[in-house]
C-alpha cells in the first residue's frame, strides 16, 4: 500500500481502503505473501518498500 502523503499516512483512511481492495481481490485468489506500506510519492524512483515489494513477489511468484 502507498500513500503519497504524510497526512494520508497517519490518517489511515488511504491505506487502509487500499488494505480493503485487496483483500477483496486475494479472498477468491490466494493468499497475501507480504504487505509493505509507504509513505512516499510516486514520482520518486528510489523507493525503498517497492524494491522490497518487488523481490519478494519476485522470489515468490507473486502478483505484485
Amino acid at each position: 500500500m502507498r500513500v503519497s502523503t504524510e497526512r494520508q499516512g497517519q490518517s489511515g483512511l488511504g491505506l487502509e481502503a487500499q488494505r480493503a481492495a485487496v483483500a477483496a481481490h486475494v479472498a477468491a485468489r490466494g493468499e497475501v505473501v507480504a504487505e509493505l506500506n509507504e509513505i512516499e510519492s510516486g514520482k520518486r524512483s528510489d523507493r525503498s518498500e517497492l524494491v522490497k515489494a518487488l523481490d519478494i513477489a519476485k522470489r515468490a511468484g507473486a502478483v505484485l
